[in-house]
């Protein structure tokens, strides 16, 4: 028995009846299914790190009602901090007791640091947590119209900052330690002040904060004393400035290796002394500044010192 084709309208017809049918099967059994629902497992991959690398300190130089209005307000040229912590005996504050005043979501950007490095990192706005510390500290460009003999580089800028709170201190303590459970790739030397990303254009918090009372809390680098007196008595970086550049480059500061004591370099020596010498900001590689460094590398970079100590004997034997 053969199948006898059917005209092309009624061969139209009947293929339209089977879609509809189709489609009216499949709505049947979808509205039989129960509603899907969204449902996230989390599984967590290995190949990630934490945004937050970096906690960058400053002060205000200003009270609390300026320095609050400053960071939350819009402006023309916008600053914000993830933290603002005020200090004691200030009129403008309104509250009794102390508190920290969190402005800006950890999980977002806060714009603190501006342009910036450390490490191999550049504009750390992306990867660290800002604090704000009130306080009116501030420095005066230096004025060399007067000096027309002297270099603006052998003449610093005058710097007023007025001793930090201690119960502003005991707060911030608090607050870095918490951040440092929730962030382990903050280590002790990304603990930072503003001039450390940024020395040619900040110099906060400043000669006067408390680098090593912080420490003590556990909180940030500091050095080793008997290491200072080793590396005093007995130094190991004597190979020239290239070398005592080098091993600013090798804590994390972006200096560049030149050869030469130009300007940057001595803007970087003063942000290290600053952090570390904040008794003799000269600017200049003295000998106290060398032994701290060398007592910091082998602290927290001791295989880098290793290395850049073998790459000098090499260098020595080939002479």
């Amino acid at each position: 028995m053969f199948r006898q084709k059917l005209p092309y309208r009624v061969r139209d017809i009947f293929q339209h009846t089977v879609c509809i049918g189709l489609v009216w099967l499949l709505a049947a059994c979808s509205s039989a299914l129960s509603p899907v629902k969204l449902q996230i497992q989390p599984y967590p991959s290995a190949n990630q790190n934490h945004r937050v690398r970096f906690v960058v300190l400053h002060y205000t130089a200003g009270n609390w009602q300026q320095s609050l209005q400053i960071l939350t307000e819009k402006s023309a040229h916008p600053v914000s901090s993830h933290y603002l912590i005020p200090e004691s005996f200030d009129d403008t504050y309104p509250e009794r007791e102390l508190k920290v005043y969190q402005l800006v979501d950890e999980s977002e950007r806060a714009w603190h640091a501006g342009e910036s490095q450390f490490e191999d990192r550049h504009n750390l706005n992306d990867q660290s947590i800002g604090i704000e510390l009130v306080n009116t500290g501030h420095c005066d460009n230096a004025n060399t119209k007067t000096l027309p003999l002297v270099p603006s580089t052998a003449r610093p800028n005058l710097c007023l900052t007025p001793d930090f709170d201690a119960r502003q201190m005991q707060l911030l303590a608090l607050l870095l330690k918490d951040i440092l459970k929730r962030y382990p790739d903050i280590s002790p030397t990304r603990i930072l002040a503003h001039s450390d990303i940024s020395p040619a254009k900040k110099q906060d918090p400043g000669a006067r904060f408390p680098w090593q009372w912080l420490a003590r809390q556990g909180i940030g680098a500091w050095y080793d004393n008997a290491q200072v007196q080793h590396y005093y008595q007995q130094p190991v970086l004597t190979g020239g400035i290239s070398q005592l550049q080098q091993a600013l480059q090798l804590y994390g500061y972006a200096i560049r290796v030149t050869g030469e004591h130009d300007d940057q370099s001595r803007l970087y020596f003063s942000a290290f002394q600053r952090h570390f010498v904040p008794e003799q900001i000269t600017g200049l590689p003295d000998d106290k500044s060398i032994a701290v460094l060398s007592a910091l590398l082998a602290k927290y970079r001791p295989a880098e010192l290793h290395k850049l100590l073998q790459q000098q004997q090499q260098v020595q034997k080939q002479q």
